[in-house]
């Protein structure tokens, strides 16, 4: 399939995980993309890959919670393509910990990088996404659905992220600009390993948010976000989908 031949498409958190899928699998479908993250290495790697499958690429690091180099990058972006027409926000970091543990300071940067981060990007992007009649697709999480063991901060930075689409989805559809997330759950990426998890964990707490077959690998995610993306999705405006194998089922 060829649904992005002719789009532009800015993604966050594009260095690894559900955001170097989602570049791989919009590149193969040809969209042109801007890529952004703060993890040079590994962005610059995505871009590579994303060109071996013949799409136009340009990426540069970005702060996702600083307004000026979030503006400036989507100013960078319809300056070198001269449209956009597609915001994926990925980007988000996890913090997981005791809630009586939590540091204010993270759980400020916590809400910073995943809720504030989400929101510059759309207000930053939908001037643009107005003229081509594009739409956003946000990322947010099993855990603004329900109780996640140890992620208050994570959790409520995600709700935020639902939150904030049900109300671009139905500010803006008049305007031609849908807003849909993404909810995964249970996703074989570096930062859902279990590698995060705080001392003294309770593991039948944990289990809790275990898929009902098995976790997956980011692709499917990606997939989820290609289909939305496109015109396959143009009836879809306001929903909140679940990647997670029945979690919450």
């Amino acid at each position: 399939m060829r649904r992005f031949e002719g789009k532009v498409v800015f993604l966050t958190g594009a260095s690894a995980g559900i955001g170097r899928a989602t570049a791989e699998r919009l590149a193969e479908e040809g969209a042109s993309l801007y890529l952004v993250d703060v993890a040079r290495d590994g962005l610059d790697e995505t871009a590579k890959l994303c060109a071996e499958h013949g799409a136009e690429v340009a990426q540069d690091l970005c702060d996702v919670s600083d307004e000026e180099q979030v503006h400036a990058n989507i100013a960078a972006c319809v300056e070198r393509f001269g449209r956009l027409d597609v915001l994926v926000n990925v980007a988000g970091i996890l913090l997981l910990e005791h809630f009586e543990k939590i540091p204010v300071e993270k759980f400020r940067r916590i809400l910073d990088v995943n809720l504030i981060g989400t929101f510059l990007l759309c207000q930053a992007a939908i001037p643009h996404l107005r003229e081509s009649g594009g739409n956003i697709v946000n990322t947010s999480s099993t855990s603004a659905l329900a109780g996640m063991p140890y992620g208050a901060a994570y959790g409520s930075s995600k709700g935020g992220v639902s939150a904030l689409t049900r109300t671009l989805a139905v500010e803006f559809a008049r305007q031609g600009i849908r807003c849909n997330a993404v909810v995964p759950g249970s996703i074989l990426t570096a930062m859902g390993s279990g590698d995060n998890l705080p001392e003294d964990t309770d593991m039948q707490l944990v289990m809790r948010a275990t898929a009902l077959d098995k976790p997956r690998k980011a692709e499917v995610v990606a997939g989820l976000i290609a289909m939305l993306a496109s015109e396959d999705g143009a009836h879809i405006n306001g929903e909140e989908i679940r990647v997670d194998g029945g979690t919450l089922s």
